[in-house]
């Protein structure tokens, strides 16, 4: 009988263990977080970019909410997130690039937060490997919110009492860090998504949702512009980016491209990083190279996701193209030429109305949803900078 027992209560114990196993998958998947993922994303996409480490929870996206517009993140209390990357302008903003505190003018162009979760490398040039990364590098950044390091940071947030309770019952026994802190941000990035635009509904079999136009503009996309071959677009990743770094003969103001090998010669020295950070407008343009420091990478910068791409512009990483026609006028000359051009730079000797067609079909991409939220969208009132959570 004895025996009997101690068999039934490790029977029990073993299936009490893999129902708390499963429950543990269950929250690092996302399953049990409830999110309404538009037309064009899958729930299974979205979940494999989840990080087993930082698990979604509504408290957590709640708290990296607040702290995502919350300006006493930066050294003078003047810049959040949401300063360049605006919920009101499709989480970008319409500036040639970025400003920080104190009026300090960036480098770049401000890519949107929208999808970014399924981008394996963030930032123009990739050099941060997830969202949690990306969301650590502005806040000590000195051209964007200025704070003197990530303990900076980490002592701003505890001096503000609402944050202490917050992180207590989010994060229970980690506390504030920075670990902490970029773990709610990217969680509450995670949210963002962007599909279910007249282009997903046409895809999906609705032949009138997209009008003439859009779909001659479809057909060049594919085929005669061969735009497809870096904004790549497929239903298991319908992003339309490749997420890989391309020189498309983009430089800044007057900058001849052969400068750029210059450039790269110069980071070879051993006083590289204070020279890069003396003359970073001029070392910016070397993109993808700054990381790798592989000769193919000089001027290479990420493919953009082209989604909601009408309401986000200037565009290319340095803001230089105005309008979409311009975009397309740029790529239909091939670019401008340069030692390291990407090999599928060439003219396509597309006509005025094909170029016309091209950005039909990219306003089309615009996602409804997106446009709501532009459309209810108060940049004052929009979130409030403390978070209320439930008592556990």
């Amino acid at each position: 009988m004895f025996s009997r027992a101690l068999i039934f209560l490790a029977l029990l114990f073993i299936a009490m263990t893999c129902v708390i196993t499963a429950q543990q998958q269950k929250n690092r998947n996302g399953d049990d977080f409830k999110i309404a993922l538009p037309v064009g994303i899958s729930r299974d996409l979205w979940r494999q970019r989840i990080p087993a480490d930082n698990p979604m929870t509504p408290d957590k996206v709640a708290l990296g909410r607040s702290l995502y517009f919350d300006k006493r993140l930066s050294v003078d209390g003047t810049v959040s997130c949401a300063t360049c990357h605006d919920p009101a302008n499709a989480f970008s903003d319409h500036s040639v690039v970025g400003t920080g505190v104190s009026n300090r003018v960036g480098t770049r162009n401000t890519p949107t937060i929208l999808n970014a979760m399924f981008s394996e490398r963030l930032f123009w040039d990739g050099r941060a490997g997830s969202l949690e990364e990306q969301a650590r590098q502005p806040m000590s950044n000195l051209l964007e919110m200025g704070m003197k390091g990530d303990d900076a940071v980490v002592a701003r947030v505890v001096a503000i009492p609402e944050y202490r309770q917050t992180f207590k019952h989010v994060f229970r026994d980690q506390g504030i860090t920075i670990d902490t802190i970029v773990k709610a941000i990217a969680a509450y990035e995670r949210t963002q998504i962007s599909a279910n635009s007249p282009f997903d509904r046409f895809f999906s079999g609705d032949s009138g949702a997209i009008s003439e136009a859009q779909k001659r503009g479809w057909e060049l996309f594919k085929g005669k512009a061969k735009c497809i071959e870096c904004h790549a677009f497929s239903q298991g990743s319908p992003f339309f980016t490749d997420f890989k770094f391309h020189n498309t003969g983009i430089v800044a103001g007057d900058m001849r491209p052969e400068y750029l090998d210059g450039l790269a010669m110069k980071l070879t020295d051993p006083l590289a990083q204070a020279a890069l950070f003396a003359h970073t407008k001029d070392f910016t343009e070397l993109g993808r190279y700054l990381v790798t420091k592989q000769p193919p990478d000089i001027g290479a910068f990420k493919t953009p996701t082209l989604r909601d791409v009408e309401l986000t512009s200037p565009y290319m990483h340095n803001g230089s193209q105005k309008t979409l026609i311009d975009v397309v006028r740029f790529y239909n000359r091939g670019g401008n030429a340069n030692a390291h051009l990407d090999e599928r730079m060439h003219p396509l000797n597309l006509s005025e109305q094909e170029m016309n067609d091209l950005v039909e079909f990219m306003r089309a991409l615009t996602s409804d949803d997106v446009l709501r939220q532009l459309q209810s969208t108060s940049p004052q009132t929009r979130i409030p900078v403390s978070v209320v959570v439930k008592q556990p």
